[in-house]
C-alpha cells in the first residue's frame, strides 16, 4: 500500500515539529512539507495535493479556514490550535478532528485513530460544503449603546484586535465587536479585507499608500490611519503591487 502523503501547516516552528515527532510511528504516512502562513499553504496543498493536512488556525496571509475555501485539492484536516472557540467552526467543515494545543501524544493518537475510521472521500464532502459559503455579507450588524447598528461592510476601513474584542474602525466612527479579529475577518469577503498584521486587517478600497521607512512596512488608510504590516503578511501586500 502507498504510503500517504502529509503537509503540515503551523506559523509556529515548535508546533511543527511536535507534529513531525508524533507521526513517526505511523510508517504509512510520509511528511511532504511544511508551511509556516496561510498563503503558503494555499500553493503547497495545490501543488502537492497531500492525503492529510495537519492545520493551525490563525496563521498570517490567511487563516485556516481560508484555506480550506481557497484551494482546489481537497485533503483530509486534523486542526491544530491555541484557541478552543473556534471547534465549532472546525467541526462545521467535517473535519477528523480538532487538536487543542498543547495536546499530549495520546491525544494525537486518538485522532490518527478516528482518522483511520473516516473515509478519504468525506474529505471531498467537507471541502465541498464549505465552499458552498460563496458569499459574504455585504451589510452587519455592530453593537452601539445597547442596540445593534446596521453598518455597509464597505464603510469599514480597518479592523484593530483590542484584547477579545475588536475595533471596527469607519470613516464615521468606532464600534467594538465581541468577536476576536481572526473571527471575524473569517466572516467577511477575503478579496475585499486583508490581514497585515495579527492585531489588523484592512479594506483594501480604503488603502491611500504604502511606504517603507527603517526596515518597516506601513500602510496608510484614506482616513490617515497608518498601520504597521507585520513581516510575515508581506506576501499579502506585495501581491497588490502590480
Amino acid at each position: 500500500m502507498a504510503k500517504k502523503s502529509v503537509l503540515i501547516i503551523d506559523d509556529e516552528e515548535h508546533g511543527r515539529i511536535l507534529v513531525e515527532h508524533y507521526l513517526q510511528p505511523y510508517s504509512d504516512y510520509f511528511v511532504a512539507g511544511t508551511c509556516a502562513n496561510g498563503l503558503e499553504a494555499i500553493a503547497q496543498i495545490d501543488r502537492l495535493e497531500p492525503d492529510l493536512i495537519f492545520l493551525d488556525i490563525q496563521m498570517p496571509g490567511a487563516t485556516g479556514f481560508d484555506v480550506l475555501q481557497r484551494v482546489q485539492h481537497v485533503p483530509q484536516v486534523i486542526f491544530t490550535t491555541a484557541f478552543d472557540h473556534y471547534a465549532i467552526q472546525a467541526f462545521e467543515t467535517h473535519a477528523t478532528d480538532y487538536l487543542l494545543k498543547p495536546y499530549t501524544k495520546d491525544r494525537f493518537d486518538k485522532a490518527m485513530c478516528k482518522l483511520a475510521s473516516q473515509s478519504p472521500q468525506s474529505a471531498f464532502t467537507m471541502a465541498d460544503r464549505y465552499r458552498e459559503k460563496t458569499s459574504y455579507p455585504d451589510r452587519i450588524l455592530v453593537e452601539c449603546k445597547k442596540r445593534f447598528r446596521n453598518i455597509d461592510v464597505d464603510t469599514i476601513v480597518f479592523l484593530r484586535a483590542f484584547g477579545d474584542y475588536t475595533e471596527i474602525h469607519t470613516a464615521s466612527g468606532m464600534y467594538l465587536s465581541s468577536t476576536g479579529i481572526s473571527a471575524l475577518v473569517a466572516k467577511l469577503n477575503p478579496v475585499r479585507f486583508l490581514r497585515i498584521h495579527r492585531s489588523a486587517a484592512i479594506h483594501v478600497q480604503h488603502i491611500a499608500e504604502l511606504y517603507r521607512d527603517i526596515g518597516k512596512t506601513f500602510v496608510v488608510m484614506n482616513t490617515g490611519v497608518e498601520l504597521t504590516v507585520g513581516r510575515s503578511y508581506l506576501p499579502t501586500i506585495k501581491d497588490l503591487i502590480i
